[in-house]
């Protein structure tokens, strides 16, 4: 599930153009705690993922959602 959120707050955090200093400071946390996210390497809080979501406009449970299998593909013989 870290790898998950990490994943999702990477891309999120890409999407909208914000270094991981502008969204620490911006969600009120602390710089290294968003590296270490970002890793997967710690465990977030319900209260940080609320801080993250708000500065990133996308809803908490985006940042938890496992992205959709992606359907194998053949190959051409």
């Amino acid at each position: 599930m870290r790898q998950v959120f990490a994943a999702n707050l990477i891309r999120s955090r890409r999407a909208k153009g914000l270094s991981q200093e502008t969204l620490a400071y911006e969600a009120e946390v602390n710089r290294t705690y968003i590296s270490k996210l970002e890793k997967g390497s710690t465990w977030v809080g319900l209260e940080v993922i609320s801080k993250l979501s708000a500065v990133l406009g996308v809803e908490p449970a985006d940042l938890l959602q496992k992205p959709p299998k992606r359907a194998s593909r053949r190959k051409a013989e």
